[in-house]
């Protein structure tokens, strides 16, 4: 406040000297605006860094209670003020009014913040923050529809990948990597009673998907001394003995691999056996072997899982009609290409869309896909840092129970070392690997995470998950790469519009079984007038989305609003719509439901 004084009387003196008498009959309310914008100024900074220490506190809370999460969040925990947090799973929780008190009182914390005090990133995080809150308030209620345990993105899929590749930066990640196996029947116990819960009000899963997840489990424990936790630590051992000062002596590492050897026999495999068994016994115990609405309240909460795994705020029978729009504009771009082609008389598109998608595209090395899709989107997609990526496969012997190709996302403060996994059983082609890779790698999630990154957002906005934004992205970056391919532009447009097509159907069906309630018949039915007749696939299909509801959403719906975000620009832009322009914005703006999305890009 001195220091505003004194600037006003040194200001005033110079007006003097120079006898401007104009302003000095306005120098009075000069000086109260000046003071009122310092004012302003500071009444603002006081609330950006009031702010910005809630949610730090936040931030480190979040992560704390899960050394997975907290691993792989973070490389150097104690930078961000986090120091000797306990090794932990967490827990399932099965009680639905302690996580609706606990949503609840967060929003509370959150709205005691004055919002118009804050800057605009500070905004954003703000309204971001408020969005994901109000999602999990709407979601606390049915708390034991969630189902940790899930073909292919189940805790039993997923743990040992997370395991294989926990990272060790120093020998300190090495003690807590073998303690958390100790931990792992606790975590297994704590999904078993979870589940238990679940069948005691009426909510387990299908049989026939608990049959599935019980025969995954014992083909996982019957891999015995081949199972990759075992040559994935030796692999982590050896890549830090590489690393200078790393410390780690030979014998060091012989008693490590021993103990981890140990941990397996002793605690991981057990673990499985354990959901073996508790699975068995409640395989039985499921009221519903159909979709949600068939259970109390089932369609309210699918609208709620919808809205939170998509970002969309779309209502149910929007969606559906957004969703036959799009496979209707495909289809008459698919029938016109191939209308023109057929007129033209080579028939080259048509014969193409019947021969392997092998033989459309030559390149089968990932390095070299990878560079050519980082070379492609230089035009159209701002710059980002730097990394390196390597490339890693799933074990064949798990093959049929992983998806076809992962990210794995790095710690914020670690993201130029990049993994990417393929499963060589889901993708046996090479059109097929290089959309694959445009989705996992370049412009997809790799890119995108790397990116946002490089612009050090709030660290809480790197915990907050919005699978609608990040794997509709992907999905958008996956059609896209058809065109950045060596396939002609009609073969470009046919074979991603048949994607999208398909995607779309799943869509429909997820939605049709789920909301409208339709059964194992019904999809058969549907699928059918698509000419997809083959009723093992279909039934294949019908499994995995009852048992991993609106998980298809998450990748067509999000991958819909990116192209109503880009129409939507493009209206309002006009001649000022630029790809790189729209790309950057929304890349810019980060994860974040749709309508967070709008409200910041127009």
């Amino acid at each position: 406040m001195i220091q505003m004084i004194y600037m006003g009387i040194f200001m005033q003196k110079f007006l003097e000297k120079f006898k401007r008498k104009p302003l000095l009959f306005l120098l009075p309310s000069a000086s109260v605006l000046l003071l009122l914008f310092l004012l302003f100024f500071h009444s603002q900074q006081d609330a950006d860094q009031a702010f910005s220490k809630y949610t730090s506190e936040l931030f480190r809370q979040e992560i704390s209670g899960n050394t997975i999460t907290l691993h792989y969040t973070l490389k150097n925990p104690e930078k961000y003020g986090i120091e000797n947090a306990p090794i932990s799973y967490g827990q399932c929780t099965t009680d639905p009014e302690l996580v609706r008190s606990s949503v609840d009182a967060e929003r509370t914390r959150l709205r005691s913040y004055n919002r118009t005090s804050l800057s605009k990133d500070n905004r954003l995080t703000y309204d971001v923050l408020n969005d994901y809150l109000n999602s999990a308030y709407d979601l606390s209620p049915y708390t034991l529809y969630d189902e940790p345990l899930a073909p292919l993105t189940g805790t039993q899929s997923q743990l040992p990948v997370i395991l294989s590749e926990y990272r060790f930066y120093e020998i300190s990640d090495i003690e807590n990597y073998l303690q958390l196996l100790t931990k792992t029947p606790e975590y297994f116990r704590s999904i078993l009673n979870f589940e238990h819960t679940k069948s005691e009000s009426g909510l387990f899963m299908a049989s026939y998907t608990a049959d599935s997840i019980i025969k995954e489990c014992r083909d996982f424990v019957h891999l015995k001394e081949s199972n990759y936790l075992y040559s994935s630590f030796v692999e982590r051992l050896d890549e830090l003995a590489s690393t200078k000062n790393s410390g780690l002596t030979e014998k060091q590492r012989k008693a490590y691999t021993r103990q981890n050897s140990a941990y397996i026999k002793k605690y991981i495999f057990p673990s499985y056996e354990q959901l073996i068994s508790g699975l068995s016994e409640l395989r039985n115990s499921g009221k519903n072997n159909n979709g949600l609405c068939y259970l109390p309240n089932g369609r309210t909460y699918y609208e709620y899982l919808v809205r939170s795994e998509t970002g969309s705020s779309r209502s149910i029978a929007e969606l559906q009609n957004l969703t036959n729009a799009q496979i209707l504009s495909d289809l008459t771009v698919m029938q016109r290409v191939l209308t023109d082609d057929s007129s033209s008389g080579s028939s080259s598109v048509t014969s193409d869309i019947f021969s392997s998608q092998g033989t459309l595209l030559s390149e089968s090395d990932p390095e070299k896909i990878l560079s050519t899709l980082s070379n492609k989107i230089t035009k159209d997609f701002p710059p980002y840092p730097q990394i390196h990526t390597q490339i890693k496969y799933v074990q064949k012997s798990m093959e049929e129970y992983l998806s076809p190709a992962f990210y794995m996302i790095p710690a914020i403060d670690n993201t130029s070392e990049n993994v990417i996994y393929i499963n060589k059983g889901h993708i046996t082609d090479n059109l097929s690997l290089f959309t694959t890779f445009a989705h996992e790698g370049y412009p997809g999630h790799l890119y995108q995470n790397v990116y946002y990154a490089s612009l050090h957002p709030n660290p809480i906005r790197c915990v907050l998950n919005y699978g609608g934004y990040t794997e509709g992205w992907a999905t958008y970056s996956e059609m896209m790469s058809y065109y950045f391919s060596t396939l002609t532009k009609e073969q470009a447009t046919i074979f991603q519009r048949n994607s999208s097509v398909i995607l779309g159907l799943y869509a429909l069906a997820d939605m049709g079984i789920h909301y409208d309630g339709w059964k194992l018949a019904d999809a058969a039915a549907f699928f059918h007038t698509y000419g997809i007749t083959d009723d093992a696939t279909i039934e294949d299909i019908y499994d995995l989305i009852i048992a991993d509801p609106a998980n298809y959403l998450k990748y067509y719906i999000g991958y819909l609003e990116f192209l109503e975000l880009k129409k939507d620009a493009v209206d309002k832009w006009k001649d000022n719509f630029t790809q790189m322009r729209f790309h950057k914005a929304v890349l810019d703006v980060g994860p974040a439901s749709f309508d967070v999305i709008r409200a910041y890009l127009f």
